[in-house]
């Protein structure tokens, strides 16, 4: 009987189990889904006859070689800095590896001897990384087979919630993904190439230098760049672009806010706080703050970043509580932690919301010496806080790659992303099926 392990029963996991137990009841298949929390594992299962929860931990070798010893592929959604630990075990018991996350320096590491034994570690098959890599392939191979050439490419993803979930929320987000992942994104310098130079903006630049994005059908959003844009004209052989730019989508107004708070200091994660036990989100905002303790932090905060007393980002901060005499809640912790404990009391998904996936790209592309511009978008919402979109589109394109490789369809071998044709022309085509489809214009 074939087998896939799935590492991790976590809030991106349901829609690729749901997947994966079908496609077992089509083919005799066995999934095992395996998680520090045997209660999530068998919550994912249900009563499904193909599924098997176990409790794992990647840590305990001698388990996990005895778990993975029984396994075709393994899917990792363990977090990514344990990657290169599963990895180790599948090369050593021959097994293929699947995963949603960026491949880092350690896992490149492991192509050749994957190739040795005709394993395929496959990565960035998720959402961003993973649908956009598959998507902007497809355009950029059309272009080139129709003997044009792509001189600008700009793509921006972001996951936010659904217009009709919580209407109050002045920032038009929740956490529809790992939390400190957001509190953290953007640490560091971006870079990318507009109009053939290089550019760079450092992050305490980076929610200011914003560019607007408009899709069709859902109005405006705001976008800031993600931090090395440069890889990816190798990654999509588009040597001699002119511009290329790979972002985040937030709703308008999200980015001056989260200013507030990045030049503020309270994204930093160098450093402990002291007397965060006792410490309220009134104290945790007034900590980073110049002037007297009698004085108001909002006034403070206006007077630093010169802001009107009705202003949207005073708003959206009073809306999350930073103003109140709340406890925080924590016995310890760095800014950033403390930052994302308190965001997590508002936005927390609950039972009834919806997120919303948003990706757009923008080509321009040279075709017989004429300009041509091409956008494609998506849009995908959730059916609630478990049945996510993020969780879709994170999920089913790792489960279709899976069902492609147990097949016999998949011929690529060692540590790859999906930019060929072998995965995105099967993969986009079956999610459509799944109401997840990019939408193109030309113009």
């Amino acid at each position: 009987m074939k087998t896939i392990l799935v590492l991790g029963a976590g809030r991106s996991s349901s829609s690729l189990i749901s997947y994966l137990l079908d496609s077992a009841a089509s083919f005799g298949w066995q999934i095992i889904i395996g998680d520090f929390s045997l209660e999530a594992a068998r919550a994912k299962v249900g009563a499904s006859p193909h599924g098997k929860a176990i409790v794992f931990d990647i840590e305990q070798e001698e388990q996990a070689n005895e778990t993975i010893a029984l396994t075709d592929v393994v899917i990792s959604l363990l977090p990514p800095h344990l990657h290169t630990v599963v990895a180790r075990h599948c090369l050593a018991l021959g097994k293929h590896l699947f995963t949603a996350s960026y491949v880092s320096d350690e896992m490149k590491a492991f192509d050749e001897e994957a190739r040795k034994k005709g394993l395929l570690f496959l990565n960035e098959c998720g959402l961003d990384p993973g649908i956009d890599h598959m998507s902007a392939m497809q355009i950029i191979d059309r272009v080139k087979d129709g003997g044009g050439k792509i001189i600008s490419f700009e793509s921006f993803t972001g996951g936010l919630i659904a217009p009709e979930t919580d209407p109050e929320n002045p920032w038009r987000y929740k956490f529809t993904w790992n939390p400190r992942n957001v509190v953290m994104a953007g640490q560091g310098t971006a870079k990318f190439i507009e109009e053939s130079q290089v550019k760079y903006i450092p992050y305490q630049q980076l929610f200011k230098r914003i560019v607007q994005i408009t899709v069709p059908g859902y109005g405006a959003f705001e976008g800031y760049a993600n931090r090395d844009s440069l890889k990816y004209i190798d990654t999509y052989a588009l040597d001699g672009i002119e511009t290329m730019l790979r972002g985040t989508l937030r709703n308008y107004g999200f980015c001056a806010a989260w200013d507030v708070l990045v030049q503020s200091g309270c994204c930093d994660d160098t450093y402990k706080m002291e007397r965060v036990s006792t410490m309220t989100h009134r104290d945790f905002v007034n900590a980073f703050l110049k002037g007297s303790k009698t004085e108001a932090p909002e006034d403070k905060l206006m007077r630093q970043f010169n802001l009107a007393k009705d202003s949207p980002e005073l708003l959206r901060l009073a809306w999350s509580g930073f103003f109140t005499g709340e406890p925080v809640g924590l016995k310890e912790g760095t800014p950033a932690q403390i930052l994302e404990h308190i965001l997590n009391k508002k936005w927390a998904l609950q039972p009834s919301d919806k997120d919303m996936i948003v990706m757009i790209h923008r080509f321009v592309a040279r075709i017989e010496g004429r300009e041509k511009t091409i956008q494609s978008s998506l849009v995908v919402k959730g059916d609630g806080s478990v049945s996510t979109a993020m969780a879709k589109t994170v999920g089913l394109p790792m489960g279709m790659a899976a069902r492609l490789l147990m097949l016999n369809k998949l011929k690529s071998r060692g540590v790859v992303i999906p930019t060929g044709k072998e995965f995105y022309e099967p993969i986009l085509e079956e999610l459509k099926e799944f109401s997840v489809e990019m939408v193109e214009r030309e113009g």
